[in-house]
């Protein structure tokens, strides 16, 4: 079963950045497209980021577009996102996630990390 395992996250003051990190695992040879997801308390899922399998492309929710990076790297099988001028309004568990679909929908993601918290104050 593949896995996904989250770290970075912490607490920030508004302005500050943090990086994320996700490290896959039981995923023999086989390359995923990775995102990241964002869960507030009382919300919906929300998309951030998703890379394609090659790291050519990437795409950004709206609400983070300009702010936040998504990377990968298939020879340490990672992916990280970094966040920058943060916003209370980013405070939310963050979910990597992998799948075989380039997509923007959480069902569309077949694995997914346990999450970490990211709390930003003003």
């Amino acid at each position: 079963q593949v896995q996904l395992e989250e770290s970075g996250g912490g607490s920030a003051q508004a302005g500050d950045s943090l990086r994320l990190s996700c490290r896959i695992s039981n995923n023999g040879d086989r390359v995923y497209h990775m995102a990241w997801f964002r869960q507030a308390p009382g919300k919906a899922r929300e998309f951030v980021a998703t890379i394609s399998m090659g790291g050519s492309d990437t795409r950004y929710g709206d609400s983070v577009k300009g702010r936040f990076v998504i990377s990968r790297d298939n020879v340490d099988g990672t992916a990280a996102l970094e966040m920058n001028a943060l916003k209370p309004e980013d405070t939310a568990v963050y979910f990597c996630a992998a799948g075989e679909i380039f997509a923007f929908d959480p069902p569309d993601y077949a694995f997914w990390g346990q999450g970490t918290q990211v709390t930003v104050s003003s």
